[in-house]
């Protein structure tokens, strides 16, 4: 379903990325992981569509997504693509019911069926009885919860994750850990996660090991 060849990418003088080769499979959870610097960051960036390669080619479910205008591309990563990152990103005169709602809303779904499934997912996230909170009266680990329900209400073909846990305590960590599992087990989203956990990347359908712009065995 995401198909990336040949991917370089240069910040002068340092070459990030050297033609790397990298492939996910629908309902997969593949994990990153690898020291700072290592390139791992600089590649979720470019296989979700928020940075683009100096060289290679990404391919998400047949579609070159560089290839859009910059209106179709905002389409497409709002229908196609969630984003979870290590600091929620919530906004803050939202309640977290509405930040949660706010991509279905840019998508102009039903209001009654978009309300429904972001209570199922607060539900399933352990937040239902933070809905009309403000992210400014959540934990961290909570607003992290509400940032994966936002990430998951238009039903995206697949998640990004860059270290969402880094920002938690180890409790917290460990809890989302288990949820972004459980998640893909229940409703079949596919994740591409970049962490500097190891138990966590351990978790994944494939682990992969990224050193100096390259994947190692």
């Amino acid at each position: 379903m995401l198909k990336a060849e040949g991917i370089s990418k240069t910040y002068p003088p340092l070459q990030v990325l050297r033609s790397v080769d990298f492939h996910v499979n629908q309902g997969e959870v593949v994990t990153i992981e690898g020291a700072s610097g290592a390139g791992k960051s600089t590649l979720l960036h470019i296989v979700s569509t928020l940075d683009e390669p100096d060289q290679g080619r990404v391919e998400l479910d047949g579609v070159n997504p560089f290839a859009l205008s910059s209106k179709g591309l905002a389409l497409f990563r709002n229908k196609n693509i969630g984003f979870v990152f290590q600091f929620h990103n919530l906004l803050p005169e939202f309640s977290a019911l509405e930040n949660i709602m706010l991509p279905g809303m840019i998508a102009k779904q039903n209001m009654t069926a978009l309300k429904n499934r972001a209570h199922v997912l607060m539900k399933k996230l352990g937040v239902s009885d933070r809905a009309q909170h403000k992210p400014s009266e959540l934990s961290g680990g909570e607003a992290q919860r509400v940032a994966v329900a936002r990430a998951l209400i238009n039903s995206p073909k697949i998640v990004f994750a860059d270290e969402p846990s880094g920002n938690l305590d180890s409790a917290n960590a460990a809890l989302l850990h288990r949820l972004f599992i459980e998640v893909r087990n229940e409703f079949g989203h596919t994740f591409v996660i970049v962490t500097h956990n190891s138990d966590f990347a351990a978790l994944g359908d494939r682990h992969l090991m990224m050193r100096d712009g390259q994947f190692v065995n």
